[in-house]
């Protein structure tokens, strides 16, 4: 069975000010990809939760995948395990709980390799996830950002 291998990428334009997120997910030859704008949010927050958006489209528990991300926060916070202390402390003076807590037990389901990209650069997966973050943040059609907006 051949590794999923999963690209991400957020945007926002202005930080806070409309963002979005774009996912590429690959499986053998099989390609789906993924986006959605927001009205108001961050960068940080559209990196994160194009993860939990590839994450939350899997069917299947257990499978072992790497998570392409030109976001230093997102892979820092996973493969440097500060998330970890962060749990621990309740997430104090912090921000994107919410999200953190969407994320902890889709990443328990799985077997997930973080690994970071150079963003806008040769790699073609991660400059399609742009494209897809960069075209929902500016599409007008947007969700709110409850998370963001509601001040958690």
């Amino acid at each position: 069975m051949a590794e999923l291998q999963i690209y991400t990428d957020g945007a926002s334009r202005g930080n806070p000010g409309p963002g979005g997120y774009g996912v590429i997910l690959l499986w053998g030859s099989v390609r789906k990809e993924l986006s959605q704008g927001y009205r108001k949010t961050t960068n940080n927050r559209m990196e994160l939760l194009a993860v939990i958006t590839a994450l939350e489209a899997l069917k299947k528990e257990g499978v072992e995948m790497t998570i392409f991300t030109d976001s230093k926060y997102v892979v820092d916070s996973i493969e440097k395990g500060w998330i970890w202390g962060w749990v621990k402390t309740g997430f104090k003076d912090k921000k994107n709980k919410d999200l953190w807590l969407r994320f902890i037990p889709l990443y328990r389901r799985h077997k997930v390799k973080m690994q970071w990209v150079k963003g806008h650069s040769s790699n073609p997966f991660n400059n399609r996830c742009d494209e897809l973050a960069t075209q929902a943040a500016d599409s007008g059609n947007w969700l709110i950002d409850q998370g963001f907006e509601s001040g958690n």
